[in-house]
C-alpha cells in the first residue's frame, strides 16, 4: 500500500495557471467544508491543481500548523477499506493499531486527494459516505470508534469520466455527496506557458509542442477518444530540453505514448512532423 501514498510538506507554492474560477470555487468550497469532486481527461492537471489549493490553504497568507497538509492516495483495484482506515500490527509481543492514511487525514485536518477514485473497490468508496455530508466522521469498525474529522480536514476524488467503462463509474450516491469541478485540456497559449514552465525550453518550441497537443485532440473526431495529455508534452518538452531531437522526443513521449494503434501512431507522427522543425 505504501506505494500508493504521498505526503506532502508544501514547502515550496506548485506552479499552476488557473483555466478559470477553479481557484474560487474551491477556495469557497473548503470554506463551507463542502467535498470536492475533479473531473477532468488524464493529465490535464487535476493533481497539480490539488496540490496548488494545498499550499494557498494551508501554507498561503494564513498558514496551518499541520507537517503534511496534503495527502494523496492513487486509488487501484487492490485498494480495501483497511488499507485506508488502518490495521492492526503485530508489534514484538504486542499487537498495535495503525491509523491509515485517509484517518491520519481525518485526525490531523489534512486535505485528503483519492486520485482516480472509480479505480477502487466500491466497499472502499461507500467507506467515505459518512466524511461527506454533516457527520464528518470516520467510523473504524475493527476498533468501534467514531472519528469526528478534524476542522481543517477536507475530502477530494477525482477520476477521468471519458475513460471508464460503465462499471467503474461512481454510483449517484457517492456523486452527489461531492461539489463538482470540470477540467479540460487548456487552449493553446495557455498550454504553451505551461510547458515553457515546466520543461524551460523556449517559448516558440512550447508552441510548437501546443500546436500538436491541439491537433491530436481534434483527432477525437476521428474516433481517437484520449488525445494527448498536457503532461506527455512537458515530458516532450523535458527531452527537447536535454538535447533530444525534437522529432525524436516527440516520438518518444507522444506517438509512443499515447496509442499502440498504428493506424493513431501515424497521424500522430504526421501532426509531429508537419509542426516541429526537421
Amino acid at each position: 500500500m505504501s506505494e500508493t501514498i504521498e505526503t506532502s510538506d508544501l514547502s515550496e507554492e506548485p506552479y499552476y495557471l488557473p483555466l478559470g474560477d477553479e481557484v474560487e470555487i474551491f477556495e469557497a468550497a473548503y470554506a463551507a467544508r463542502l467535498p470536492v469532486l475533479l473531473k477532468g481527461p488524464t493529465g490535464c492537471g487535476k493533481t497539480r491543481f490539488v496540490e496548488h489549493m494545498a499550499w494557498r490553504l494551508y501554507r498561503g497568507e494564513n498558514p496551518v500548523d499541520i507537517d503534511n497538509p496534503l495527502m494523496t492516495i492513487a486509488c487501484h483495484e487492490d485498494l480495501t477499506a483497511t488499507d485506508l482506515v488502518g490495521r492492526y500490527l503485530l508489534q514484538g509481543d504486542a499487537t498495535l493499531w495503525s491509523d491509515g492514511p485517509l484517518t491520519r487525514a481525518v485526525r490531523s485536518g489534512a486535505l485528503c486527494y483519492l486520485d482516480e477514485v472509480v479505480e477502487a473497490r466500491k466497499d472502499t468508496t461507500v467507506l467515505i459516505h459518512s466524511l461527506t455530508d454533516h457527520r464528518r466522521i470516520l467510523p473504524i469498525e475493527k476498533t468501534g470508534e467514531l472519528v469526528a474529522a478534524h476542522p481543517n480536514f477536507l475530502l477530494v476524488i477525482s477520476y477521468n469520466p471519458g475513460y471508464q467503462s460503465v462499471l467503474k463509474d461512481l454510483k449517484p450516491s457517492t456523486r452527489q455527496r461531492f461539489a463538482s469541478l470540470s477540467f479540460d485540456y487548456p487552449d493553446r497559449e495557455t498550454e504553451a506557458r505551461i510547458i515553457t514552465h515546466e520543461s524551460s525550453v523556449d517559448p516558440e518550441t512550447a508552441e510548437r509542442l501546443a500546436v500538436i497537443g491541439e491537433k491530436v485532440r481534434n483527432l477525437r473526431e476521428h474516433g481517437f477518444e484520449e488525445g494527448v495529455s498536457t503532461r506527455l508534452l512537458i515530458y516532450t518538452g523535458q527531452l527537447i530540453g536535454r538535447g533530444i531531437d525534437p522529432r525524436r522526443a516527440a516520438d518518444i513521449a507522444i506517438v509512443g505514448a499515447v496509442s499502440d494503434d498504428t493506424t493513431v501512431q501515424e497521424a500522430i507522427a504526421d501532426i509531429a512532423d508537419a509542426v516541429l522543425p526537421a
